[in-house]
């Protein structure tokens, strides 16, 4: 296997060593009979219980985003229903191994029909539910291997209580199979600072001891790599470094075009990073951390006060806050339908205002409250706009609460089409290019096989933006980009040249597109955007760009 491997690539840097793989998971036994099912039903309960007390155990070596992250999964392992299924299996005769495994396949189903964020979740219940199998059958809990010496982890999927605590002097770098750019072995590896590769179907090959260079920012793997090729990366690592450490304050081209450099904030423990982070503000607050796992919406003093943090933090400084995006991958109880054949095309987003109105109306109410306590230039967009008549009752509803910036996300290609006329009613937008993606190519974004249609490099979704840019830039408003293409800093110098006027990615990722702007002008943007439109698919438009940008 000479051939690059390619996946989606997550973080930067990169780094070269040894295939380990991650040890095999626990083979069901055949089923047996069951002599005393209501000790059956015990000993399931208990290894649940078992996995529980771990992933707390876990929780409290770790900080930050680690230990987030296995209480969360804690949560999901204490599920009351969860056990009262499989236990009741056992009660009716299943032994307790096939109990667990399919009480947890039943909510994994669950799960994947529901796409989206919720599907990229149904990792962490594959290993809740092997870790109970080997809690019940006694057997060693799967996790990465230890070779005694530095690695590069290769994994079909990595759960959350394996990802938290890897050694970053141990592990080089991480690779899966499964996975996007969502999901948690993606969130964490950012935050642990290691080069990482989801979503490569191809490292199913590679097997251990091999060695290979993982480029975590490209999304490519080299196998079998040269010493050249290794002090290559390694020197424009170096670079990459040095470079970083030249450019600060506001974004600019090398010409002195302004581009604003924004942070994503999803969750009260990104806080203090996103505020300390050299960012001109907030691109995109979601709002819906105060919304999930609920069975009623906040009230409006809750979420006032939630605002408040926020606004705060960013004082002076511009926060654009997305209103509740329900449904899809994000189902709520009292704001989105159980039954939808394909929530990811049903009710979202701004839809969901039609069916319940307060529900908007409290939350515009609570961030207003906020704002006038504040001095951060609070901006409002509402989510899975389509059409001109649903952003002009935003907008009107905004307005009258006193909040004077209102404007849409750009995420399905009918409003990318017709920003014209959305900027007749709408005062900014800002682009979700993980979405905008995931419906012009009809392609699930939590499949690793779809990768290829998915990436933000696709000359089609780039020739989207140009014409929402274009649009936006007639009217003379702002329009960003949120998603995970801001954060490619030869993919940023592309959309500059497209027309977005803003960047707003993780603050890990503001550096080195900050450098980028600050080292090629707008002409050179623009001529960057034209390869890039007339390349011939997105492998063919990366390629051209960073070989026009090699060196810089």
């Amino acid at each position: 296997m000479s051939d690059l491997i390619r996946g989606i690539g997550v973080g930067t840097g990169s780094a070269a060593g040894p295939v380990a793989r991650m040890a095999p998971v626990p083979t069901l036994p055949a089923p047996r009979a069951v002599a005393d099912p209501a000790a059956e039903a015990a000993a399931v309960r208990a290894a649940l219980g078992a996995v529980v007390t771990g992933l707390h155990e876990r929780a409290a070596r770790v900080s930050g985003t680690g230990s987030e992250v296995l209480a969360a999964q804690a949560m999901m392992a204490a599920d009351p229903v969860l056990a009262d299924r499989a236990a009741a299996l056992a009660e009716q005769g299943t032994d307790g191994a096939h109990a667990l495994a399919t009480a947890f396949d039943g909510f994994r189903a669950a799960l994947v029909a529901a796409g989206g964020y919720f599907a990229e979740r149904a990792a962490d219940l594959d290993d809740l539910r092997d870790r109970a199998v080997a809690y019940l059958l006694g057997l060693p809990l799967p996790g990465p291997p230890d070779p005694g010496h530095p690695y590069v982890l290769v994994a079909d999927d990595l759960a959350p209580a394996d990802t938290a605590l890897l050694d970053p002097e141990r592990v080089l770098a991480l690779v899966t199979v499964r996975g996007g750019p969502t999901s948690h072995t993606a969130i964490l590896a950012k935050a642990l600072g290691l080069p990482a590769v989801v979503g490569c179907t191809a490292a199913a090959e590679l097997e251990d001891g091999r060695q290979v260079l993982v480029h975590g920012a490209d999304g490519v793997i080299e196998p079998d790599p040269s010493p050249e090729a290794v002090e290559r990366a390694a020197e424009r690592d170096r670079r990459c470094r040095e470079l970083l450490a030249r450019f600060q304050g506001p974004g600019r081209t090398a010409d002195g075009h302004p581009v604003s450099l924004l942070v994503n904030l999803g969750a009260p423990h990104e806080l203090a990073g996103a505020a300390a982070a050299d960012a001109e503000g907030v691109g995109l607050f979601r709002t819906e951390f105060l919304f999930l796992d609920r069975t009623e919406a906040p009230g409006r003093a809750e979420q006032a006060a939630a605002y408040r943090q926020v606004f705060s933090a960013f004082a002076g400084r511009r926060v654009v806050v997305r209103t509740l995006d329900a449904g899809a991958d994000k189902p709520l109880p009292f704001a989105t339908s159980a039954d939808e054949e394909n929530p990811a095309l049903g009710v979202r987003g701004l839809r969901t205002a039609a069916r319940d109105p307060q529900l908007l109306e409290s939350q515009l109410a609570a961030i207003a409250e906020a704002a006038r306590d504040s001095t951060a230039q609070v901006w409002v967009m509402a989510p899975m706009v389509s059409v001109p008549r649903e952003a002009a009752a935003f907008a009107s509803r905004v307005r009258a609460h006193g909040l004077p910036v209102a404007g849409a996300m750009i995420e399905v290609p009918a409003a990318a089409l017709r920003t014209d006329r959305l900027a007749e009613v709408c005062d900014f937008f800002s682009i979700g290019t993980n979405d905008l993606a995931q419906y012009t190519f009809a392609a699930d974004r939590t499949l690793g096989s779809l990768a290829e249609l998915l990436d933000p490099w696709q000359p089609a979704l780039l020739a989207l933006v140009a014409t929402a840019a274009a649009s936006a830039a007639e009217h003379g408003r702002p329009i960003g980009v949120c998603g995970e293409a801001a954060a490619d800093p030869a993919l940023a110098l592309v959309l500059v040249g497209l027309g977005i006027t803003s960047l707003s990615a993780a603050p890990a990722s503001l550096p080195e597109v900050r450098a980028a702007l600050a080292t090629h002008t707008l002409t050179e943007c623009r001529e960057l955007a034209e390869l890039a439109l007339l390349a011939d698919d997105a492998d063919d438009a990366r390629r051209k760009v960073r070989s026009s940008t090699a060196g810089r």
